[in-house]
């Protein structure tokens, strides 16, 4: 699936089973709650923390991946951003201000 039929999709869903989008602010915030969810996880399954009982904390990761990306591509519809243009957009501008800072640094190339 293409991203911008990603997009598409989630916008077909909107608007059979969810009414509306929510407001761009509402969706942040559910953006940021979102990443705090993984973050617990994340911070239970590599960090100094665990969970109170055995559950299968990489599905919970996925889970919460899927959350985030789903909120995402709601605020960039309901502004009427191309995702995609704005990840090569991202890559470009990496590309350009990383493309040997990296590759020098010392910490990940172990030299």
């Amino acid at each position: 699936m293409t991203i911008k039929e990603v997009q598409q999709k989630i916008d077909d869903w909107i608007k059979k089973y969810g009414v509306r989008y929510f407001s761009e602010l509402t969706n942040m915030a559910l953006l940021t709650e979102e990443v705090g969810e993984l973050s617990r996880h994340i911070a239970r399954i590599y960090g100094e923390q665990n969970y109170k009982k055995e559950v299968d904390g990489k599905m919970l990761i996925k889970e919460e991946i899927g959350d985030i990306f789903f909120v995402l591509v709601c605020l960039c519809n309901q502004m009427n951003i191309d995702l995609k243009d704005c990840l090569l957009n991202s890559l470009e501008k990496k590309t350009g201000r990383d493309s040997e800072r990296h590759l020098k640094n010392k910490k990940l190339t172990n030299g």
